[in-house]
């Protein structure tokens, strides 16, 4: 055992200052939320055209209030996208090979689509793979020369929507006009900034786009979990009296472990709180404040980690087997300090990035340190746990064998179905890359906040304050 604490905390160690790296580099970013800006970003080739990605959300459709005005009071139903101050500038070397009168001497289009219209973009419905009109598609009168492909939606003929922006004669700079497009069907939108045009090359993107649903600005996948949070905040308070109640109750036959366990339920508390208002925050500004996700994202983690330290040496049997931890103590602290810091990191980079900051191959790198630390609390908790039972059933106490046996069940139960829902999850994330299912992916982290509650929930009921004492002494 002591062997391999060592190596543990050797590989923990490393962990540390991987995730303390990326902390550091986050905590100096803006946060962005369903306000999506650009700043001199650079467009990319694929085949034979130009693009760059302007976001990706989940939208709701307009309520019916939208037909009765358009005054600022009808904003609250409405859900949009709309273009503010978005710019293309284009290399003077570009600009200067132009005529200075002539109209149009280059062309970005804005495209915006429902991801099950992602096969009407490019020429994959005319059998081929470019993405820009050729001469020989243009001769066919399939599309015009020099601009994207697509095809219209002959159920929904106004999508998906194209807005051009040109570039006049020599100039170097080009506005797209400020546009809203509203939304009038539930899907995931996808918005694209491309050109067809090689002389283009070089061309940066300015300016911003703000993504509404008709509620707030809370993306559409995230918009249920704001009242899931309400609705936990309520559970954990109820949770909060009625374990209180019993602690008043029974104050002279409290134990050390039952402070651990006032400690998790106040971080609990405080934890669905943060979320909720960092939320309605998030749903009624479009931005996400700094301050205010830090504080939720640390409870989250704190409380986490101390969660993780109460499984851990409730299974060691301290307070009910032996007095203290002893000389394992400083591993215990060792692991969820690692712990901790490890799942800051990754807590941070899926809250406090902007939405399209990071690549899968980023989070997967900061994943996997928690996904090794867990294993390591859950292999330690029930190794832990059946030296706890055999002690037990040598010294024959039959009251704290029964109470361990039902804690073991029930931790085995929540281990199967963490397993399961790690399957399902991994099954549901490789055949929805492109989040269509996005009205019901609020389940995913959902699932682990009741699982979370649930065990909770039976430690307090087994180890409950009692009048009979006896039951937890050595």
């Amino acid at each position: 055992m002591e062997r391999g604490d060592f190596r543990g905390a050797q590989a923990c160690g490393k962990g540390f200052w991987i995730s303390l790296l990326l902390f550091l580099c986050l905590i100096t970013t803006q946060v962005k939320g369903s306000i999506h800006e650009y700043r001199n970003e650079a467009f990319t080739t694929k085949s034979n055209a130009f693009f760059f990605h302007g976001g990706s959300e989940g939208l709701y459709a307009s309520k019916a209030s939208r037909h009765l005005d358009s005054s600022a009071s009808s904003q609250s139903g409405k859900s949009f996208i709309r273009f503010e101050g978005v710019t293309f500038r284009r290399t003077k070397e570009s600009a200067s090979r132009q005529e200075e009168m002539q109209q149009s001497t280059g062309v970005v289009e804005a495209i915006i689509l429902d991801v099950k219209d992602r096969e009407r973009i490019g020429g994959a419905f005319l059998k081929t793979s470019a993405i820009c009109c050729n001469h020989t598609l243009a001769e066919t009168g399939s599309c015009k020369l020099g601009e994207v492909i697509f095809q219209k939606n002959l159920e929904n003929p106004s999508w998906p929507r194209v807005i051009k922006t040109d570039f006049a004669g020599r100039n170097e700079e080009a506005k797209l006009e400020a546009d809203e497009i509203e939304i009038n069907s539930n899907g995931m939108y996808y918005l694209y900034f491309m050109f067809c045009n090689p002389e283009l090359k070089g061309t940066v993107i300015n300016g911003r786009t703000v993504w509404k649903n008709p509620n707030g600005y809370l993306p559409g996948k995230m918009t249920p979990l704001m009242t899931f949070f309400g609705i936990m905040s309520l559970a954990y308070l109820v949770l909060g009296l009625a374990w209180f109640l019993r602690f008043v109750q029974f104050w002279k036959d409290i134990i050390h472990l039952h402070y651990h366990i006032t400690a998790v339920i106040a971080l609990g508390m405080c934890e669905m709180a943060v979320w909720y208002f960092e939320y309605a925050n998030f749903n009624s500004t479009g931005l996400r404040p700094m301050g205010i996700t830090l504080w939720a994202v640390t409870f989250t983690t704190v409380k986490k980690t101390l969660s993780r330290l109460l499984l851990l040496v409730v299974s060691m049997g301290f307070g009910v087997v032996r007095p203290t931890l002893g000389g394992i103590t400083s591993k215990v602290l060792l692991l969820g300090l690692v712990y901790f810091i490890a799942s800051e990191a990754l807590e941070l980079i899926e809250h406090l990035g902007n939405i399209n900051d990071f690549s899968k191959k980023t989070k997967v790198f900061v994943v996997l340190p928690v996904v090794f630390l867990d294993s390591c609390f859950i292999l330690w908790i029930f190794s832990s746990l059946s030296k706890t039972l055999e002690k037990l059933q040598m010294r024959r106490n039959m009251a704290k064998l029964e109470l361990y046996r039902k804690f073991t069940n029930a931790l085995a139960v929540s281990v199967l179905l963490s397993i399961a829902w790690i399957g399902f999850e991994l099954y549901f994330n490789a055949t929805d890359p492109l989040s269509e299912l996005w009205q019901v992916a609020w389940v995913i982290p959902a699932f682990w906040t009741l699982l979370a509650y649930s065990l909770l929930v039976v430690i307090c009921v087994l180890w409950a304050p009692s009048h009979n004492p006896t039951r937890y002494l050595l």
